[in-house]
């Protein structure tokens, strides 16, 4: 057996598994972390409470601990924020005045969180802010790369911030500050699998770099700001079921459904010349929002799981018994790291209880299996798993209302079939009403480690939501190589009447996404076609150049898909082509709107939009756009 973790914190040791070989990760514990109330559960060393008895230096020296892992640590965080305010809002105006504000990075594999029943119940006067890397300090504005390009696994959810930020010690000598903020306003410069859920910004929020660095992101859900949102230099961006005062900024795909004070439609050619970028539902059909742990009235924990709700439209921040249900954490089983095996953790859901699986690395012989209704699956932290003899990492039974939130997955050696299967091939049982729903589900092929898996996510099941799914073969890191980290499909659905709201799937070798059941809707869909072709010869579907990243199978008479963006950058120089980024059957019910191809580096590019729709994107950013398909 090879270890990949070092003894040293948030270090990761070079080692590239033959095949047959398996990553073995101990658990190591984190310094500074605690728990609050005594009749709370042993969350263990990765969740830390936070009270309004910390001091504001307390809290800022502490997150500063966290926030400095490596992109591929494999350490993990969660940090809960008791009810109450913190930091003080007296610089609220001039943030170069303000003293006593709660002012931190947030890192990677760092969730941060509130734990009342309503965003406000925590409030924060100050910033939990995301930065870009600036690779030129003396002229930031000349380097653009990698900016905020892998600002990944990172979150914030169920808390309010009143926006004051200030640039931490080690950027404020700099000649140009880059965590300079104005007045009321945040930095979230994030890309992708870095939600915001169920906040309110009482003020702006920018989430690109203050130098306009090249950004790739992102998701924001159940949310409000009341001042500016602004998308600068994203490329795409989507914002769900939120409100916003005003919005301003994007590049090629921003899509917005649900959303109060969203911007009008204006994708396609505009008038005065250039193009749009911007797509508009008034509602989302079909929704539910993420479970939350939260300390309810007697002090004691509970984790919210809302109902699952169709057309629905703006923040939903109720936690009434019509609007979900809330279950006592004593109904939960807490997994910990280097303690917990799959055995034990299927035993406990054998028994009938839900899971919370705390910050940490699970190694897993065999699934997790889910197999008892409405059962919930809660990831702290980005709660990893791995599977370690070609087995899957998590299988739903033929059930209906699971509900899984908030982990990770990463392909280990031997390759699996399969990480993520939702129903047995034969599924049949499904309710409408409640669905199945994955939300905040990241799978990495590659990255920390060789990874081998021929199908990410498999969705055999009737009415499954799909609510912010990252499917990523790597496109750096260790292990990553053609013949390596080795994918062929991010997600593939088999099921009827399934939905994604928020799908990224990226850099798979075949099509990254296969849609074969009938009625499937998907709102916003971005991908970037694998880097790695060795040549023209070794990417072939069939007689096609390339394989198209959003496929629905010829068979299939109905499907919807709105505000998708497919990106080429081969990086072997071969002239590697694809025919289509997107490839669907020619029937009546099956419609698309808002499509985008961009030619981002390198060489080779996409030929088509759609079919044989659009032009070509093929050198100098070419981002050509199909605004509907079949064409009107």
């Amino acid at each position: 057996m090879r270890t990949l973790r070092s003894t040293l914190r948030g270090a990761v040791a070079v080692s590239l598994l033959a095949s047959g070989a398996v990553a073995t990760v101990p658990g190591t514990a984190t310094a500074g972390a605690m728990q609050h109330h005594s009749d709370d559960p042993d969350f263990g060393p990765n969740v830390t409470f936070i009270d309004e008895t910390w001091s504001v230096d307390r809290i800022n020296s502490f997150l500063d601990t966290l926030n400095d892992e490596a992109e591929f640590s494999l350490d993990r965080h969660q940090v809960f924020f008791e009810p109450g305010v913190y930091g003080s809002a007296a610089g609220q105006d001039d943030p170069a005045t303000a003293q006593g504000i709660v002012n931190a990075h947030v890192g990677y594999y760092e969730s941060i969180s509130g734990l009342g029943a309503q965003p406000g119940d925590v409030l924060i006067n100050g910033a939990l802010h995301v930065e870009p890397v600036v690779r030129c300090p003396e002229s930031p504005w000349a380097c653009q790369d990698p900016g905020s390009l892998t600002r990944f696994w990172r979150s914030m959810s169920n808390l309010a911030i009143n926006p004051i930020q200030r640039p931490l010690p080690d950027d404020a000598t700099l000649p140009f500050p880059s965590q300079l903020a104005d007045p009321h306003q945040m930095r979230w410069a994030v890309s992708q699998a870095a939600p915001m859920r169920r906040v309110e910004i009482r003020g702006d929020l920018t989430v690109f770099g203050r130098f306009g660095e090249y950004a790739s992101g992102g998701y924001l859900a159940n949310s409000r700001v009341t001042g500016r949102l602004v998308t600068g230099s994203q490329q795409q961006w989507y914002t769900r079921n939120s409100e916003v005062g005003t919005w301003d900024g994007g590049v090629w795909n921003m899509v917005f459904s649900g959303v109060e004070g969203a911007p009008a439609t204006d994708f396609g050619p505009l008038a005065g010349g250039g193009a749009g970028n911007k797509t508009t539902l008034d509602s989302t059909p079909v929704t539910r929002e993420a479970p939350f742990l939260y300390r309810a009235d007697d002090g004691g924990l509970e984790v919210f799981v809302p109902h699952a709700a169709t057309e629905t439209r703006g923040v939903d921040w109720s936690t009434e018994a019509d609007a979900g249900r809330s279950i006592p954490i004593e109904d939960f089983y807490v997994a910990r790291e280097g303690r917990d095996t799959a055995k034990s953790i299927n035993a406990q859901l054998a028994r009938g209880k839900h899971v919370v699986l705390t910050p940490g690395l699970y190694e897993l012989d065999r699934a997790l299996k889910v197999k008892r209704a409405d059962t919930v699956v809660l990831g702290l932290g980005y709660a990893s798993l791995t599977p370690t003899h070609g087995n899957a990492a998590l299988t739903v039974a033929d059930v209906p209302g699971v509900v899984v939130a908030g982990i990770t997955v990463d392909a280990n050696v031997p390759e699996s079939d399969v990480l993520i299967q939702v129903g047995p091939e034969d599924a049949h049982k499904a309710d409408p009403a409640n669905p199945v729903t994955l939300t905040d589900v990241f799978v990495r092929i590659g990255g920390p480690w060789a990874g081998k898996a021929v199908t990410s996510i498999e969705v055999n099941s009737d009415h499954v939501l799909l609510d912010h799914i990252w499917a990523w073969r790597a496109d750096h890191g260790e292990g990553v190589a053609w013949d390596l980290n080795t994918g062929a499909h991010g997600v593939v659905v088999n099921g009827d009447d399934v939905t994604a709201t928020g799908l990224f799937v990226e850099h798979y070798q075949e099509n990254q996404t296969i849609w074969n059941g009938e009625r499937g809707r998907t709102i916003f869909y971005q991908s970037e076609l694998p880097y790695d072709p060795p040549s023209q010869a070794a990417w072939m579907d069939g007689d096609r150049k390339g394989y198209a990243s959003y496929r629905v199978a010829d068979h299939v008479q109905q499907h919807e898909a709105v505000g998708l963006g497919v990106y080429a950058f081969f990086n072997q120089n071969e002239d590697v082509r694809v025919e289509s980024g997107i490839q669907v059957p020619n029937a009546p019910g099956v419609t698309l709107r808002s499509m985008t191809s961009v030619f981002l580096n390198g060489s080779g590019g996409i030929e088509h939009v759609v079919n044989d729709t659009g032009a070509p994107a093929i050198g100098s950013f070419a981002s050509p756009q199909v605004v509907a398909y079949p064409v009107p």
